[in-house]
């Protein structure tokens, strides 16, 4: 049985160290907000995603229902239609849909507490 040279060595001992940047590490973001710390305004938020969108949006998971996950919306610079993750242009997907993501008739207070909600994930 042969020894390995430490020239011979190297490529294997890197291999273990550059594993996980030759596989891909999936960047994680952080867990979402738990519910018994939202404030007011963010439960109201709470309240309105499980009546308006739960059905097709899963809130506190990765899963993709029939639609995208909403886990981290906030937390990404691009939302998953491209366009940027800021108030504005959720405000708008929400009141006047995007896709196959219907229009969700909502009072403007529903709309602040949704978006509220909305970052706390």
């Amino acid at each position: 049985m042969t020894i390995p040279t430490r020239q011979a060595r190297f490529p294997l001992c890197s291999l273990f160290v550059l594993y996980p940047i030759l596989v891909g590490c999936k960047p994680t973001t952080p867990p979402p907000t738990p519910l018994n710390q939202l404030n007011a305004q963010q439960v109201r938020g709470h309240a309105v995603f499980q009546a308006s969108c739960s059905q097709c949006h899963d809130d506190r998971d990765s899963d993709a229902l029939h639609g995208p996950p909403m886990l981290g919306v906030f937390k990404q610079q691009y939302l998953p239609s491209g366009a940027p993750a800021n108030d504005d242009r959720v405000r708008v997907v929400i009141i006047q849909g995007h896709g196959m993501m219907p229009a969700i008739n909502l009072d403007s207070q529903d709309t602040q507490d949704l978006i509220a909600y909305l970052h706390t994930l």
